[in-house]
């Protein structure tokens, strides 16, 4: 059972003012929960080390896709593998952030890896600056968290320039280039996330600016611009994978901005290959019985619990908890059921006790650098709420 510290919550208008406005579930309830969990110093490096090691374990599987033709069993369209090719192989296309979807790491309970969003991963502002100012709301010691994302996110950025991890060259090296950053009109979330990290990028020292993904201008030739003004790096909070089966023209027209080197962009194309499901059972053929991973296969699991997911999908759509005996247990509605799926062994979140159970969310940009957790039923959907924490000393 692990441990919570109930806590006075934010006040919505405080909330709304800081332009986090998605604060209330359509049920009426907080999204934010008004308790924190519990870490020990001990498990916060735990997670530390464990987000680090997977990511090179990621790194050697995505080179093993590559190297071995694999990118169907990852599921990238064909229309996306010369752009996954020439981003991984240029280290100018540089991985800006993820998260790492991790069960237990408290009380004792080994982490297991459950996905790795690589691609457009959310709940940066609740994790950066809406759990942080709960502590320092309640009196606490807002150090008291693994939580160096915005620093992180800061750092990684100057990155994009100095293509190393001392970033102390940045303002020796950078000549003006601009990012322009996107989201779909329509979602505050998204929106308010991406504009969180276009103002992490101008803190970095970059020329930025904001469009939707409708009001930017796209040359096969020229690169990306908005309003006739181009920009050399282009942040859009679009999976990949809906570029490449829903805007097919958009796509070839990124394909040789990339070749014709007039744009980078963010994240990377290769992120696709971390952010498909299809690579936990290659991570599993690469690593087999590694403590850090749980079995995973293009087909269920012989005698074995386990969860049917899609190998692209996103907040708990289309899951299904099978039975050792091959009965569904548990399973979730959604549009990503025409997907191809990955069966991966069961293993039971930490739990409170009300029977909530709580996956840990660790960011990474360049290294392991913060710490948040969604609690909600088996299976975590895109009710779940975002619920913070404290390290305990």
């Amino acid at each position: 059972m692990l441990n919570l510290k109930k806590v006075k919550p934010l006040d919505k208008a405080f909330l709304e003012s800081i332009g986090f406005a998605w604060h209330t579930d359509s049920d009426d309830s907080s999204y934010i929960a008004d308790e924190l969990v519990e870490v020990s110093e001990q498990e916060a490096e735990a997670y530390y080390e464990a987000a680090n090691e997977l990511y090179d374990m990621f790194v050697t599987a995505g080179q093993h896709i590559i190297d071995s033709n694999l990118f169907h069993e990852v599921g990238i369209p064909f229309n996306l593998v010369d752009m996954v090719k020439e981003s991984w192989e240029n280290e100018v296309h540089w991985h800006l952030y993820g998260r790492f979807d991790l069960a237990g790491g408290l009380n004792g309970k080994p982490i297991k890896l459950i996905e790795f969003n690589a691609d457009t991963p959310t709940a940066i502002f609740e994790t950066a600056i809406i759990q942080w100012a709960i502590l320092k709301f309640n009196g606490m010691d807002e150090s008291s968290q693994f939580n160096d994302l915005y620093e992180a996110l800061k750092e990684n950025f100057k990155r994009l320039v100095t293509l190393s991890e001392d970033t102390s060259e940045f303002n020796k090296l950078y000549e003006g280039w601009k990012i322009l950053f996107s989201s779909i009109a329509g979602s505050i979330e998204d929106e308010q996330s991406v504009k969180l990290l276009e103002y992490i990028a101008k803190e970095a020292g970059f020329y930025t600016d904001f469009a939707y993904v409708d009001e930017v201008e796209f040359s096969d030739e020229e690169g990306i611009f908005k309003c006739g003004e181009n920009y050399e790096y282009w942040f859009k909070l679009v999976p990949w994978e809906d570029i490449a089966v829903q805007e097919g023209e958009l796509a070839l027209i990124l394909k040789n901005i990339m070749a014709n080197q007039r744009a980078i962009i963010l994240n990377p194309a290769y992120t696709l290959m971390f952010q498909s499901k299809g690579i936990l059972k290659i991570l599993w053929d690469l690593y087999p019985n590694h403590p850090l991973l749980l079995e995973a296969s293009d087909k269920p699991l012989a005698n074995k619990k386990c969860v049917k997911k899609p190998i692209f999908g996103r907040e708990g759509a289309n899951v299904s908890i099978i039975e050792s005996n091959g009965t569904v247990s548990v399973s979730s509605d959604g549009e990503y059921g025409a997907n191809r799926a990955v069966y991966q062994e069961f293993y039971e979140f930490n739990k409170d006790e009300r029977g909530d159970s709580y996956q840990a969310g660790v960011f990474f940009a360049y290294e392991a650098c913060a710490l948040g957790y969604r609690k909600g039923g088996e299976i975590l959907n895109n009710a779940s709420k975002f619920v913070g924490h404290y390290i305990k000393g």
